[in-house]
């Protein structure tokens, strides 16, 4: 199928939904009466374009276009996949959802953002319910890969569309495989959450204060470990077992409300809302927005170098983005946006992350005449010996650059190349590196000539290299 989505309703997840979709080249239409909706998810649009892209090596897809349109029919017709994020209401979901079935085709996923409402309520009365699924993502949504996919009714033809579809947009579909109320994630959300309300209420903790006690500590373990890892460690070396034995018993013990809501007064928001205020209100929402995607990309990024967790799939993503490279000269060896872990305190990109970039541009190059993870697995390499560095002009988290590669010299065991790092915007040179290697055994840690394969392709690019200059 075609490359199309609908979002219906362009609020907060349906902006980063939107997002999402657009940033990953997919064309988008967008309906969603608020005349402000332009506006509003021009807005997400802007914070996702800036942030997203940090996340990966390799260059993001050219990026979809964003129409906004004027009906639901008109923002369905020939979509291959359908976002439902109108308000929670079923009465308005089921309207919504006749009318884009009455226009949008039959092998389309319609999916719902619900939090609350199970697959078979939304499919009740439905033409075509086998359509119609859960897809409830995580605010923010272009950068937040869980997606919690509830099939119910819809046939395995739909939720396997659906998950293929969610895992090429960089996320990870989880397949809540019964129907349940308020899914998997939001039902634990909810006892935590309840468990707080209890905690500002009876004075025993502020806002502030419990928004600590999970930033410093346990949110900490769960971002890359989750919750049944983390106490299997906790169990030492006898693991989950003995956890159990020493920790069950205190869930016999009277510790928590969880069962319990306390009652929800005018008294109770005010508190809540009072202190809120106090603990973050000197920053807009916007602010708190950028905030929390610039800790996020550094969270996520440092996860991804471990290759563990969310970082783990955005690895992998990030592969299937890259492609070979070409046969220009220079080679452009490198395209990427700096992302916001690799500036300084002077607000610019520090010194150490251009080593950084020249090192993958090597990569790409070593990749390019064979030298790639089979042939280091083998036994063989380059090793740096020396480079030279010149920072010509300042570069900054956001921006989009480049890194163009000549091959100066290959001879033998010797490699030389030239790096020029460039802004994307105006092709301005912002820095560059002379780089010298030498090919080594990695079995006994010294130069040798490299193997015949990559000697010639080598060669040939130095002289086509040295033809063109």
């Amino acid at each position: 199928m075609n490359n199309v989505a609908a979002i219906i309703g362009g609020g907060v997840i349906g902006g980063g939904w939107i997002a999402r979709f657009a940033l990953m080249g997919w064309e988008v239409r967008v309906f969603d009466p608020d005349p402000e909706a332009e506006r509003k998810i021009g807005e997400v649009m802007a914070n996702a374009a800036r942030v997203l892209p940090m996340l990966y090596e390799a260059p993001m897809p050219v990026r979809g276009a964003v129409r906004f349109v004027g009906s639901v029919a008109e923002a369905v017709e020939g979509a291959a996949w359908v976002q439902e994020s109108v308000p929670e209401r079923l009465d308005i979901k089921h309207r919504v959802l006749a009318e884009i079935q009455a226009a949008c085709p039959v092998e389309a996923v319609i999916g719902s953002s619900t939090s609350g409402f199970k697959p078979s309520e939304l499919q009740e009365g439905a033409a075509r319910p086998e359509q119609i699924m859960v897809t409830h993502p995580f605010n923010p949504v272009y950068l937040l890969p869980l997606v919690e996919v509830v099939p119910g009714g819809a046939s395995d033809a739909h939720a396997a569309r659906a998950k293929e579809v969610l895992t090429s947009l960089g996320m990870y579909p989880l397949h809540v495989r019964a129907e349940i109320d308020a899914h998997i994630a939001d039902r634990f959300l909810e006892a935590v959450w309840r468990e707080a309300l209890w905690l500002v209420k009876d004075g025993i903790a502020t806002t502030e204060e419990i928004d600590n006690a999970i930033r410093y500590g346990f949110g900490l373990r769960w971002a890359q470990m989750g919750l049944f890892e983390t106490y299997r460690v906790a169990g030492g070396e006898a693991g989950m077992r003995h956890f159990m034995a020493q920790f069950g018993p205190c869930l016999q013990w009277p510790w928590t409300k969880l069962m319990d809501v306390p009652e929800f007064t005018d008294e109770l928001v005010d508190l809540i809302a009072d202190q809120s205020d106090q603990q973050s209100g000197a920053l807009s929402i916007r602010e708190l927005e950028r905030l929390r995607d610039n800790n996020l990309v550094a969270i996520l990024r440092g996860l991804k170098q471990q290759e563990a967790a969310a970082g783990k799939l955005i690895k992998a993503h990030d592969d299937t983005l890259r492609g070979p490279l070409g046969d220009e000269v220079p080679l452009v060896t490198v395209r990427r946006v700096v992302p916001v872990d690799w500036t300084d305190v002077n607000g610019h990109m520090n010194e150490g992350r251009y080593g950084q970039l020249f090192s993958d541009a090597s990569e790409e190059l070593m990749t390019h005449v064979g030298a790639d993870r089979a042939y280091i697995d083998a036994g063989n390499s380059y090793f740096t010996a020396e480079t030279s560095v010149k920072y010509l002009n300042e570069t900054h988290a956001g921006e989009d650059i480049y890194v163009t590669t000549r091959v100066v010299l290959g001879k033998g065991k010797k490699l030389r190349l030239w790096h020029e790092m460039c802004r994307a915007a105006d092709d301005a040179v912002l820095a560059t590196c002379d780089q010298f290697l030498l090919h080594v055994s990695l079995e006994t840690r010294r130069s040798c000539p490299p193997l015949p394969v990559v000697l010639e392709a080598v060669e040939r690019l130095a002289l086509k290299h040295g033809e063109a200059s």
